[in-house]
């Protein structure tokens, strides 16, 4: 190992002279041999970010390179874990050390210890290339683990055999002598590559009507939450983690304060996954790396998280990663960038900013694999915490130029206890076009044409909604009177839903596609009835009209809503 010693201290940034190094080694630094990262070389002097608490540290003590760039273990046991930023098994570190981490502790990614059954997919003599799937294990129940052969290796298989194998046991064997055991080492700064990129084609259901039927994202996708604080961030985040459709979820908790991480993680092991009926945590990871811990590993934190989601991906699963929240990983930038005494850009972020975001979601996407035909994908849903709600600062400017899916958290709504509040004026998505052959083949011919309406209607209220507050909605013409109550209905039945409760927590496509035609059948029959001379204050007080709320709290809600349309046809005819 090639040893230096420390020269000069700034906070998580610290020099480093007699070592050569290359950019991204890490390096061991001090006598507690805390973990760093070289992130700058200048002639002799070697900068490094360091991922622990640098206090008590001083010039003169060793600096060791290991010669080898920070990287995951992949492999089984992934699956259930929780990690810190550097992905360090935060249960493990709890065991040696009480409640708060110290210093210079090491713990690997994966169990060394645990013995896994393999079962071989393929047999000797076979010839392999990297990525294809050599064997599987069974990691949490319903989930196979394929283990993969590495991309830089391919030959004939020498031997291979069922058994009960840890991660670093070769359980198989090339002709040209390679052992292939089921760990792999993965450098998180790099992006896994695969054979062929695709279009998303598929939709990724969330079972939150607001996002599915108003601004739909795709598997493979990208979305952006950016909303001021206590808009309901991480609740939407959360919502999507548990409701989603993907066969993984990666949670990455970056620079959140520490009781809301509490929340998640004392909260996702006691869910149940609505597919298996098993318990949620059995598909995802978690990496918890709070706001009071060092700052440098929070930057590190979000690459670990999006590594491993590539790593299920080329399994050919489709995988969400929840980045909560970008912002505060942008932050670590800028004050890494300030200690190194970099030109900062606007806000003080540095001039960087907007190509590392873009690197980072260009990791998500629909792709085939090496190793197999199966597709996998990685879908990213990334918060973003504008200060005091400006969506024109650099964060969420330079994050809009990369996500096709908008969903802009509003503060008002949130006061006036419409959640999830996102502002349905303000937020877009791009992937609408390529959705609607899926949504016309599975759900409904007619949906894109539903969405519209209701996109017209709420646009067309806003507009409404200022003569309102000048002269009162009895003024309105009739027409526009019906406009504001169908509006109304959309904001109350559709948009609005309840995180909480255990029914509407979650609702099916068919579901939302139903409120929608019946809000639309109201307003169709409440335009006929004016045609017809009938009075406005009638066509306004149909009562069946209010009972489409009552649908979003039932199982079986199919009969409900058919009920009420009849009850509504009768009540008109009565008119």
């Amino acid at each position: 190992m090639d040893t230096g010693t420390l020269y000069r201290i700034a906070g998580p940034v610290v020099v480093a002279k007699g070592i050569s190094a290359r950019m991204y080694d890490v390096v061991r630094v001090g006598n507690e041999k805390l973990m760093g990262e070289v992130i700058q070389i200048d002639g002799e002097k070697t900068i490094i970010q360091v991922y622990e608490d640098t206090s008590g540290i001083k010039p003169g003590e060793p600096v060791m390179n290991t010669g080898k760039p920070l990287s995951v273990e992949l492999g089984p046991g992934l699956l259930t874990s929780i990690y810190d930023g550097i992905q360090r098994p935060l249960p493990v570190l709890q065991e040696r050390m009480g409640d708060y981490i110290k210093r210079g502790v090491d713990a690997p990614g994966l169990n060394h210890e645990k013995k896994w059954e393999f079962k071989p997919l393929v047999k000797k003599g076979d010839p392999v290339k990297g990525g294809e799937f050599i064997g599987e294990v069974e990691e949490t129940p319903g989930v196979m683990h394929k283990i993969m052969v590495p991309h830089n290796a391919s030959g004939k298989i020498k031997e291979i055999k069922p058994g009960k194998y840890t991660v670093l046991e070769p359980v198989a064997a090339l002709e040209d002598g390679t052992e292939i055991a089921m760990r792999q080492l993965w450098p998180v700064r790099k992006s896994r590559p695969a054979r062929k990129k695709l279009t998303p084609q598929m939709p990724l259901i969330t079972g939150q009507r607001v996002f599915d039927s108003l601004f739909p994202l795709a598997k493979g996708g990208v979305a952006a939450i950016p909303g001021p604080f206590g808009a309901g961030k991480t609740v939407s985040q959360q919502q999507l983690a548990k409701w989603c459709d993907a066969d993984i979820i990666v949670y990455v908790g970056c620079g959140e304060r520490g009781n809301e991480m509490t929340e998640v993680l004392k909260e996702f092991p006691e869910l149940t996954d609505p597919k298996s009926g098993k318990p949620l945590m059995n598909r995802t990871v978690l990496i918890a790396n709070t706001s009071n811990m060092p700052v440098a590993a929070r930057e590190a934190s979000v690459y670990t998280g999006v590594t491993i989601a590539e790593y299920f991906r080329d399994m050919g699963y489709n995988v969400a990663i929840m980045a909560d929240s970008t912002s505060r990983w942008a932050e670590a930038m800028r004050e890494i960038s300030s200690r190194l005494e970099e030109m900062p850009g606007e806000e003080g972020y540095p001039a960087y900013l907007s190509t590392k975001l873009a690197e980072f979601y260009e990791r998500g996407g629909r792709i085939i694999p090496f190793g197999t035909d199966k597709e996998g994908s990685v879908t990213i849903i990334g918060a973003v915490s504008p200060p005091g709600g400006d969506f024109s600062e650099p964060v969420t400017q330079s994050t809009l130029r990369v996500t096709k899916t908008f969903w802009a958290l509003d503060a008002k709504l949130a006061q006036r206890r419409h959640f999830p509040s996102i502002n349905w004026l303000t937020s877009y998505s791009l992937y609408m076009d390529t959705l609607e052959p899926w949504y016309a083949q599975n759900v409904s011919p007619e949906w894109r044409g539903l969405v519209d309406q209701m996109m017209k209607i709420l646009q067309e209220e806003e507009k409404l909604l200022e003569i309102v507050q000048l002269v009162g909605s009895d003024a309105l013409p009739e027409r526009q009177q019906i406009t504001l109550e169908v509006a109304r209905m959309i904001r109350e039945y559709l948009l609005q839903q309840n995180a909480f409760h255990e029914i509407d927590t979650f609702c099916e496509l068919k579901k939302t596609e139903l409120i929608m035609r019946t809000i639309l059948h109201y307003s169709k029959l409440a335009n006929a009835a004016l045609d017809h001379g009938t009075r406005i204050g009638s066509v306004l007080g149909i009562k069946a009209k209010d009972r489409i709320a009552e649908a979003k709290f039932q199982k079986e809600y199919a009969q409900l809503i058919s009920d009420i349309q009849k009850e509504m046809d009768k009540e008109f005819d009565n008119l």
